[in-house]
């Protein structure tokens, strides 16, 4: 079978160690930056970083409105931290005039742990992934507040907080599996993009 094609939004933030988990799961990575390169990819990884800055920019280059269409057609998209962020419906506490590209039910907190130095590390169990927990680092991480129809929390911290959710083709985590060698996640969203890409085959051959 064809390798996936996956974007990595990089616009701003750890776009290479995304790029190096999807590379190493055997993806075909690209560096989307414009409508065209997005239109070429089969699913989507939008990093951590700055989450106002990336939606700024995202405006500024023309995206944020490719991005909610392909959101809204289906294409798998995977948010880590800032873009946990950038796939909420609504952020309790936003930049001025910050937007998202929508499309998880669920409403954020930015920065919810504190700053740079409140940055801490713990092992979750996610039963949706199977296996060992998942080694997580929160940095400057946000909190889902709120998880609405249709959106499944997929892991909690021990007080019951969530920490990463999926919506069908979406997932969110407000930690950073590309930089603890945890790739379970980004496993999961290549096992997206395939069936989603399977789907799309099927029905062009049957039309």
């Amino acid at each position: 079978m064809t390798a996936p094609r996956v974007g990595v939004l990089a616009l701003q933030g750890d776009v290479r160690e995304h790029a190096r988990v999807l590379a190493d799961l055997g993806a075909d990575v690209v560096a989307v930056r414009r409508p065209d390169e997005l239109a070429a990819v089969d699913g989507l990884v939008i990093p951590g970083g700055e989450s106002s800055v990336i939606d700024k920019l995202a405006r500024a280059f023309g995206m944020r409105h490719p991005i909610r269409e392909a959101i809204a057609d289906g294409m798998p998209v995977y948010g880590t931290c800032a873009g946990l962020i950038l796939l909420a419906d609504r952020i309790a506490d936003g930049a001025p005039g910050q937007q998202t590209f929508g499309g998880l039910a669920v409403t954020v907190r930015r920065n919810a742990f504190g700053s740079q130095v409140d940055s801490f590390e713990v092992d979750l169990d996610v039963e949706a992934l199977g296996g060992p927990p998942v080694h997580a680092a929160f940095i400057r991480a946000p909190l889902v507040e709120e998880v609405g129809p249709g959106a499944e929390a997929l892991a909690t911290l021990d007080d019951g907080r969530v920490v990463a959710v999926r919506q069908g083709a979406l997932l969110g985590t407000s930690f950073h599996p590309e930089v603890t060698g945890e790739r379970r996640f980004h496993a999961l969203l290549l096992d997206l993009v395939r069936e989603r890409v399977s789907r799309t085959r099927a029905r062009d051959a049957a039309g």
